[in-house]
């Protein structure tokens, strides 16, 4: 939810592109309503809002590229890669600076994981998904930025303009602005909306459990979980509260990416630390898996120091050092929280409860479609 409060952020700020005197809390509670009408329906909603969410970006950043090559600008040439003072013309730290908002650009990628429980065929189209997360960084991360750079060197770009409007610009694009004005826009809107998606989720799952209030389990007559995600989209209210804050939109911004850059890089660092014990307490299940993770021995190990490497590049910059100092106040509440919760006698039945659940699922499962990887599941206690 801190990344659908950045996003709704960010919404307010796109939407007085045009509407300059319109006030800022019209856009964010706007923004928060649609997402609810959205979701709350039924789940096909959230799939097809994020398919067209995500052409309108696909396609313009396709159009970037193309407009990019066929560019003719005096400056235009890959030499600007690294003329003009090489690959970190102002010093490492600088790229360095970047990694804040890089990794909060990535917060939500393991939501592909998360829609596992409402996929048709999980066994196909979430490795198909999976393998295609790096063809699409390079094609709309990595590509787009070698496009601007080619076109333009780096020194003629402005922090007050965009690089996408100036590169359509040049290419003679009228209204350029508007229509990456509205790009970002439905970006901002999507990221929002697969942030309550996966919240309401996974609220819903600790209900479960017991983690959670029992009245975030209930679904809906088309199976969303109603109450977690108007709990959930209550939430986003703090981004409106955000916008009247001292310092402005820009500040605002900056302290929630980093807050949400860190608490998604601790929610990493549990999937990464539970594949390494899964891998362990269950070798014949790994072994008889389908889809292997490349390097699983050593990678988890290779990404934990990078997030440690991150954590040191948020104290070289003052404004992600001071969000930095806030985030622990949230995990020491989070862990006291924990501690009471796992203290409960209750707790311990309503987790063996759905434990029981669980495995009566799998065993139905498993009369529909035997194999040795069911069966190996099937002898694992059924509390784990």
């Amino acid at each position: 939810m801190v990344t659908g409060i950045a996003d709704v952020v960010a919404i307010s700020h796109y939407v007085a592109f045009w509407w300059k005197d319109l006030p800022l809390w019209i856009p964010a509670v706007a923004c928060i309503l649609l997402l609810v009408a959205l979701n709350l329906p039924s789940v096909k909603n959230f799939g097809e809002t994020e398919f067209w969410f995500a052409l309108v970006k696909i396609v313009a950043i396709g159009a970037l590229i193309v407009v990019g090559f066929e560019n003719n600008g005096a400056t235009a040439s890959f030499a600007n890669l690294w003329s003009d003072g090489g690959m970190f013309p102002t010093g490492f730290m600088g790229f360095v600076a970047g990694f804040q908002i890089a990794v909060f650009a990535f917060v939500g990628i393991e939501l592909v994981g998360t829609t596992a429980a409402e996929t048709k065929d999980p066994e196909k189209t979430l490795p198909k998904a999976i393998n295609s997360i790096p063809v699409r960084i390079l094609f709309f991360y990595v590509g787009a930025l070698v496009i601007l750079m080619a076109v333009q060197p780096w020194k003629l770009f402005s922090a007050a303009e965009s690089p996408f409007v100036g590169m359509f610009a040049m290419a003679g694009l009228a209204g350029a602005a508007g229509v990456i004005n509205f790009v970002v826009l439905t970006s901002a809107t999507s990221s929002a909306n697969s942030g309550i998606y996966s919240t309401s989720r996974m609220m819903h799952g600790l209900a479960e459990e017991g983690d959670a209030p029992k009245g975030f389990a209930k679904l809906s007559r088309t199976k969303v979980p109603r109450n977690a995600l108007l709990f959930s989209c209550m939430f986003l209210l703090a981004g409106v509260a955000l916008l009247y804050a001292e310092g402005g939109v820009a500040e605002a911004f900056t302290l929630v990416t980093t807050i949400s850059a860190l608490c998604f890089m601790f929610v990493w660092s549990i999937i990464l630390i539970s594949y390494l014990v899964y891998r362990k307490r269950r070798p014949q299940l790994h072994a008889a898996s389908k889809f292997k993770m490349p390097g699983g021995t050593f990678m988890p190990y290779v990404v934990l120091a990078f997030f440690g490497f991150i954590l040191w590049a948020l104290t070289t910059q003052a404004d992600t050092f001071s969000a930095l100092l806030f985030t622990p106040i949230w995990f020491v509440g989070l862990g006291i929280g924990y501690a009471i919760l796992r203290s409960k006698p209750k707790h311990a039945e309503l987790r063996a409860m759905h434990g029981a659940k669980v495995a009566q699922e799998r065993m139905l499962a498993a009369s529909f479609n035997a194999g040795p990887t069911v069966e190996a599941e099937l002898k694992e206690p059924a509390g784990r």
